[in-house]
C-alpha cells in the first residue's frame, strides 16, 4: 500500500522530481487501512499558484493527508511525527500545504508553535510571504498580530495562528482543526496534555496532530518526541513516522551521508549550508541536528548493581578535598547539587548533597549554598548543555568560578566513574540515605557521544530524573581536572 500510495501521481499536474519519500527516509511508517488521500487537490492548487513539489514531498503530502473508507483522516489517532534534520525544506513543506488546505477547508482552525517565539515568528514570516504572492492573495482576508499573536485570515474564514509554548501560547483554545508542533524535540508530556484536546472538539471532524523536530540533546525536555519515535518504531497503528537520518556509524565530513540524510541536499540545499553548520556545531549537534542520528540508548542499567553495592560505606572518610557540581532536570522539576571528596590515596567519595524543586524553593539558595563552600572546594562545575546554566551569573557575581563541560568532557567524566566503581576506587553512602541518587543509578543508560566510544548517561523513561547522577559524575570530573589547591581541611558537604 505504501509503494501505491506514494507514487500516485495525477496525470495533470508535473511529475515530482527527485527519488521518492520510501526510497530517501530511513523509516517511513503509515497507518493501516489507506484508501485515498486529500493530496492532490492540495498538490492541483499549489501547482496552480506556482509551487512545485519534489518526489519525495509529494510522498510525505499523501501520507500526512491519507484517508481511511469513511472519510476521515488516517493519522488522526496517533498523530503525523517526523524526525527531520535542518535546512531540508520541511516548513516549506509542511507550511505550504497547511497553508493551501486552509484555502480548500472553510473555517478550519490551526494552531502552528514553537518552542522559541524567534522561530514561531520566522514561520509567520514565512507565511506571510506565501500570502503576499499573488496567486495566493485572494484567499486571504487579513495578515495581521493583534497583541502580539501573529496570525493569517483566509476568505473563507480559516485561520492560522503563531506563537511560543515557553510564552504559554495554545493554552485556552477550546476547538482547533490541526495542531502543528516545531521544534518537536522540545515538547513536554504536560504541554502536549494541555493542548491536544483541543482537537477532540474540532468542528470539521479534522483533528490532525503534526509533531516535526530533531533527534533532541540529552539536556532537551523531548520524552514526548522520543516516545512517539519509539511507539512507531515498535509498529503501533493510527500514525504517519517519517525519519531522514544518515547511518549511526556514519563520518559527519562524508557528503554521502549528508546526501542520506538530507533529501534537499545538494539541489536545494547548497554544500555552504552545511559547512556552515559542521563549523558552528559541535560534531555530536551536528549528528542530531544535520544529519538526523538519534542518541542510541541500550535496555539494561548503565551502572552495574553489583559494583554500585559493592561502592557503599556506612559513612564518608575524613579528610581529602571537596568539589560540587550542579545539574538540572531537563523540565526544570529538580535541581541537583553533586559532591566529590577526593583523596590523596586516588579513591573518592561521592554524595547528593542538596536535591529540591526549584519551581517552589527558587534557585538562589544554590548560589548561596556553593558560594558559601567556595573558599574550601577545588572546583564547581556546571554542564553547558544544562538548564543548571543559568545559575552561572548568580555564582559569578558571588566570587565562585565555575568549570564548563563539554559533551567530550562528559564522556571522559562517565568513564572516570566507571572505571573507577569498578576498581572500587569509588565509594558513596547507602542506597536508603540517598533515594534520589539511588533511583537515577538504577534507572540510567547510556548514550553515545561521537564516534569514538565515549558516553554519557540518559535515561530509560520520562518518569526517571538522573539529574542526581549527572551531578555526583560531573563533581567527580572536577575533583579529578581542577588544579585548584583550597589547601584547608574540608567542611561538612551536607
Amino acid at each position: 500500500m505504501a509503494g501505491r500510495l506514494v507514487s500516485m501521481v495525477s496525470k495533470r499536474l508535473p511529475r515530482p522530481k527527485n527519488g521518492s519519500l520510501s526510497s530517501l527516509a530511513a523509516h517511513v511508517i503509515q497507518p493501516s487501512g489507506i484508501t485515498g488521500t486529500l493530496w492532490p487537490r492540495v498538490n492541483e492548487r499549489a501547482v496552480e499558484c506556482g509551487i512545485v513539489y519534489d518526489r519525495w514531498q509529494d510522498g510525505l503530502g499523501r501520507l500526512m493527508l491519507a484517508k481511511r473508507a469513511d472519510g476521515s483522516f488516517a493519522a488522526t489517532i496517533g498523530g503525523i511525527v517526523m524526525s527531520i534534520c535542518r535546512q531540508t525544506g520541511k516548513t516549506f513543506t509542511v507550511g505550504t500545504m497547511i497553508f493551501i488546505l486552509s484555502t480548500l477547508i472553510p473555517n478550519m482552525t490551526v494552531l502552528w508553535t514553537a518552542h522559541r517565539s524567534s522561530t514561531a515568528y520566522q514561520t509567520f514570516m514565512f507565511f506571510k510571504g506565501l500570502a503576499q504572492r499573488k496567486a495566493l492573495r485572494r484567499y486571504i482576508r487579513v495578515v495581521h498580530e493583534p497583541q502580539g499573536r501573529p496570525e493569517v485570515v483566509f476568505v473563507n474564514g480559516s485561520r492560522i495562528m503563531f506563537g511560543a509554548r515557553e510564552s504559554g501560547f495554545g493554552r485556552g483554545f477550546d476547538a482547533v482543526d490541526v495542531i502543528v508542533f516545531d521544534e518537536a524535540q522540545i515538547l513536554s508530556e504536560k504541554t502536549v496534555s494541555d493542548m491536544v484536546p483541543t482537537t477532540n472538539a474540532s468542528p470539521l471532524g479534522i483533528g490532525l496532530v503534526l509533531y516535526m523536530g530533531t533527534p533532541p540533546k540529552p539536556s532537551d525536555p523531548g520524552e514526548k518526541f522520543t516516545n512517539l519515535r519509539a511507539q512507531a518504531l515498535a509498529g503501533e497503528d493510527d500514525m504517519v513516522y517519517v525519519e531522514f537520518s544518515a547511518d549511526r556509524d556514519a563520518d559527519s565530513d562524508d557528503r554521502k551521508a549528508w546526501a542520506k540524510a538530507n533529501p534537499s541536499y545538494p539541489t536545494r540545499t547548497p554544500e555552504s549550508s552545511m559547512l556552515r553548520m559542521k563549523r558552528q556545531m559541535d560534531d555530536d549537534t551536528f549528528r542530531r541536528e544535520a544529519l538526523g542520528i538519534w542518541d542510541e540508548t541500550v535496555t539494561h542499567s548503565a551502572i552495574n548493581p553489583e559494583l554500585w553495592a559493592a561502592g557503599a560505606v556506612e559513612r564518608r572518610a575524613d579528610g581529602g578535598t571537596p568539589s560540587y557540581a550542579v545539574d538540572m532536570a531537563p523540565d526544570r522539576s529538580s535541581l541537583a547539587i553533586g559532591a566529590c571528596v577526593k583523596y590523596k590515596d586516588g579513591s573518592a567519595h561521592i554524595e547528593l548533597a542538596r536535591f529540591e524543586d526549584p519551581r517552589s524553593q527558587g534557585m538562589a539558595w544554590a548560589a548561596e549554598w556553593l558560594a558559601e563552600r567556595w573558599p574550601k572546594t577545588a572546583a564547581v562545575v556546571v554542564d553547558a548543555q544544562s538548564p543548571a546554566m543559568v545559575l552561572i551569573p548568580e555564582l559569578k557575581a558571588r566570587h565562585v568560578k565555575v568549570t564548563m563541560t563539554n559533551a567530550s568532557d562528559m564522556g571522559q567524566a562517565c568513564g572516570r566513574f566507571q572505571d573507577m566503581l569498578a576498581q572500587q576506587q569509588l565509594h558513596h553512602l547507602p542506597d536508603d540515605e540517598q533515594k534520589p541518587l539511588a533511583l537515577a543509578v538504577e534507572g540510567a543508560v547510556t548514550r553515545p557521544i561521537g564516534n569514538s566510544g565515549a558516553f554519557g548517561w540518559n535515561k530509560k523513561g520520562s518518569d526517571i530524573d538522573i539529574s542526581p547522577l549527572v551531578a555526583c559524575t560531573l563533581a567527580l570530573h572536577g575533583a579529578f581536572t581542577s588544579r585548584r589547591h583550597p589547601g584547608r581541611k574540608q567542611e561538612v558537604m551536607v
